[in-house]
C-alpha cells in the first residue's frame, strides 16, 4: 500500500467577520498557508448557508479545494443536491468534493419541524440518495424506483468536470460506515454521536481501539478498493503548546478518558509543533489516516505544522 499524503483542511461554517470581503480573505488566507480544503457544515443554527459560502470561497482561490463537512441529506431531494453539486464542480473548475450524510443534530431537526427518523431509516436513505446523485452526474437519463425516492427520466446538469467528484461520507457507527466503505472515496472517522449532539459520551468511542475497529469495518465493506480510500479525521482539538501533559490531563477529564487514550486518540492533538508532527505521522503509520480536518481556531497555530507535512 503506496503512504497516502496528508493533507490538511480548516472547517468554518460561522466566520468571525461575517462579510463577503472578509470571508473572500480567510479563503486566500487557508490556501496561502497550504491548507488543502476549505469546508463548511451544513445545519440550520447561525452559519453560513454551504452553497453560497463555498462558491465564494472557489471564486477568491486558486487551488484550494472546497467541501461541505456534510451537507445533510434530509434537507435536499437528490435530484436537487446533484445540480448544485454539479454546478459548484464547474464553477470551482474542478475543484468541488461532495461530503454527504445522513444527518445527525437533533436541534436542526426539532427546530426546522423537520421528522428524524431512526439512524437506520436515515442511513439506508442516505446510500438511496447516493446511488441517485451519482447516477445523475453521468449525464444519461435516469429511471430509479426506491424506496425514498423516484426519479423519471431525469437528465443529470451541468455535467461536473471532475469524474467522479469526489464522495466523503463519515460517522462513528458501523452501518454508516460500511456504507461510506461501499461508496466513498474519502471516509471521515468520527465518534460515534448517540446523543445527536458533541458531549462527553463521545470520549470513549473515540479511542485509538475504537478507531482501529472503525477502519475494520471500512476495510470489510470496501474490499478490493480499501486502498484508494482516502482516511479523515476531524480534529476537535488542536493545540500547539509547552503543556501537554497538563492538556491531555484537562481532556482526558473532560471526556472520560484516561491521559494516554487522549493523547492517541485521532480526533486530538497537542503538544508542541514537533511532537504535533510525530503524532500524525505515527498515526499515519498505524492507522493510514493522512486526511486532517481542523477547525478555523486552529488555522495559524497550526501552519507550521502543515508546512511541515502537507504533501509528505
Amino acid at each position: 500500500m503506496t503512504t497516502p499524503p496528508f493533507r490538511f483542511g480548516i472547517q468554518c461554517s460561522t466566520p468571525p467577520d461575517l462579510t463577503a470581503g472578509a470571508w473572500r480573505d480567510l479563503a486566500r488566507k487557508v490556501e496561502d498557508l497550504g491548507y488543502h480544503r476549505l469546508t463548511v457544515s451544513d445545519h440550520l443554527d447561525d452559519q453560513l448557508a454551504p452553497v453560497a459560502a463555498l462558491m465564494a470561497a472557489a471564486d477568491a482561490t486558486t487551488t484550494l479545494r472546497v467541501g461541505a463537512l456534510v451537507f445533510c441529506n434530509d434537507y435536499r431531494h437528490p435530484a436537487v443536491l446533484a445540480k448544485e453539486a454539479a454546478t459548484l464542480d464547474v464553477l470551482s473548475e474542478g475543484r468541488f468534493e461532495l461530503g454527504l450524510g445522513a444527518g445527525w443534530m437533533v436541534e436542526d431537526y426539532a427546530r426546522a419541524g423537520i421528522p428524524m427518523d431512526a439512524p437506520g431509516v436515515r442511513i439506508a436513505r442516505l446510500e438511496e440518495a447516493i446511488e441517485v446523485v451519482t447516477a445523475l452526474f453521468a449525464g444519461a437519463p435516469v429511471h430509479h424506483e426506491g424506496e425514498h425516492y423516484r426519479i423519471d427520466g431525469l437528465v443529470g446538469s451541468p455535467r461536473p468536470l471532475q469524474s467522479p467528484i469526489p464522495l466523503l461520507v463519515g460517522g462513528g457507527g458501523r452501518k454508516v460506515l460500511e456504507l461510506a466503505g461501499r461508496h466513498a472515496h474519502i471516509v471521515g472517522l468520527n465518534p460515534k454521536l448517540t446523543t445527536g449532539r458533541i458531549d462527553a459520551s463521545a470520549g470513549p468511542d473515540g479511542t485509538a481501539e475504537q478507531t482501529l475497529r472503525k477502519i475494520g469495518w471500512i476495510r470489510d465493506a470496501a474490499g478490493d478498493r480499501f486502498d484508494e480510500i482516502e482516511l479523515h479525521t476531524r480534529i476537535h482539538l488542536a493545540a500547539v503548546t509547552d503543556a501537554r501533559d497538563e492538556m491531555a490531563d484537562a481532556l482526558a477529564a473532560g471526556f472520560g478518558l484516561t491521559p494516554e487514550e487522549a493523547l492517541a486518540s485521532p480526533h486530538a492533538l497537542c503538544g508542541t509543533v514537533d511532537q504535533i508532527v510525530d503524532d500524525l505521522v505515527e498515526r499515519r503509520d498505524r492507522f493510514g489516516i493522512a486526511s486532517i480536518g481542523l477547525s478555523l481556531d486552529a488555522l495559524e497555530a497550526m501552519a507550521p505544522v502543515v508546512a511541515r507535512l502537507a504533501g509528505t
